[in-house]
């Protein structure tokens, strides 16, 4: 899964330099961030179960390998991330996503969904007591194709605009099936047998849900958000080699000025800042899981000078290198899936 990570700060997150405007999904004077919009029962079974899914703070990738829990046992302050096309249901606590002049929450009442991947920052509401938990599923593109064949043969109509990322209440159906797969993945049977049907119903859910037009429209790849899509995929394929915004226009078949102009309306960044974000959070998160040096990590992600990428890792992060990868040792962990007999793997 490519790098959506949270760091602990000990002070107040800093504002956003112009004031956010809340969006669908956003609470501008939100409730504790333990009040539920779930059926008590229903929200407990599922706090329950992620409890003893997710026992480490982090990640944990579940036996599915679309589907990763998430945990926070404090407040994490806010800080830049990058998630790739995803949707997140946060069963306990509160996230919030800062996105251009936006606010995104995402929680008991809510849940987050990108179309494409994006670079944004977060910031989360968790205690000891109550800590922020959640699933995390990774959007399947080929699923998601025969979901969208199938809807534009049943006449399903497209009649938003795309967007690239939604926050929208979570409705009773989409949280009944929430709760069937962390059932489903307790078990290594209910795993295997159903476990993946359950993921499509899931994204089924929301292609029709309160903002599933737009979704769709995002994913149907057509038009200027299209190209630029493809575009994202591109260097998220490639961007440890030497990637040209120009060669990236011509592919999209737009001129350099509409490419960058139609690329920073999907993204809130210029192509070359979302380039070296992208190869900033994969060094990051590869000197955190794989142990890797930030010389080596940087060679990896396609840096030529190893000073230059700490000069820009420690203007992007606020750290250096060595200090972020310690720092996130335990925040930004993923624990891999169990392997003895209480789960299987499905592949």
């Amino acid at each position: 899964m490519t790098s959506s990570s949270d760091v602990r700060k000990p002070v107040a997150p800093n504002p956003p330099e112009r004031e956010a405007r809340p969006v669908s999904g956003s609470v501008p004077d939100p409730e504790p961030a333990s009040s539920p919009s779930l059926p008590h029962t229903r929200q407990q079974r599922m706090i329950d179960l992620l409890k003893e899914l997710a026992p480490s703070e982090g990640y944990t990738q579940s036996p599915l390998d679309s589907v990763r829990y998430m945990r926070a046992n404090g407040p994490l302050g806010r800080t830049p991330v990058l998630y790739e096309p995803s949707i997140v249901i946060v069963c306990q606590g509160r996230k919030r996503g800062f996105f251009g002049d936006q606010v995104y929450v995402y929680d008991a009442q809510h849940y987050l969904v990108l179309s494409v991947p994006l670079p944004f920052s977060t910031e989360t509401e968790a205690t000891v007591d109550e800590p922020m938990l959640g699933i995390a599923l990774r959007i399947d593109l080929a699923m998601l194709s025969d979901l969208l064949l199938t809807l534009e043969h049943a006449d399903v109509a497209i009649a938003e605009a795309p967007r690239g990322m939604v926050a929208t209440r979570l409705d009773d159906r989409l949280a009944a099936a929430a709760l069937r797969l962390l059932e489903a993945l307790h078990s290594p049977v209910e795993t295997r047998v159903l476990g993946p049907a359950i993921v499509r119903e899931v994204a089924y859910l929301v292609l029709m849900g309160e903002q599933g037009g737009a979704l769709r429209a995002a994913l149907t790849s057509q038009g200027q958000f299209g190209k630029v899509a493809k575009a994202l995929r591109r260097i998220h394929a490639d961007y440890a080699s030497s990637l040209d915004v120009g060669q990236l226009a011509r592919e999209a078949g737009m001129s350099g000025p509409a490419f960058h102009a139609h690329f920073k309306a999907v993204t809130h960044t210029s192509p070359i800042q979302y380039l070296k974000s992208t190869r900033l959070h994969q060094a990051r998160l590869l000197m955190i899981r794989q142990g890797l040096t930030a010389a080596a990590a940087s060679a990896r992600v396609g840096y030529e000078s190893p000073s230059q990428f700490s000069r820009e890792f420690k203007r992007f992060f606020g750290r250096s290198p060595v200090e972020e990868a310690g720092y996130m040792k335990t925040l930004f962990a993923l624990t891999p899936a169990r392997s003895e007999g209480r789960y299987v793997t499905a592949h």
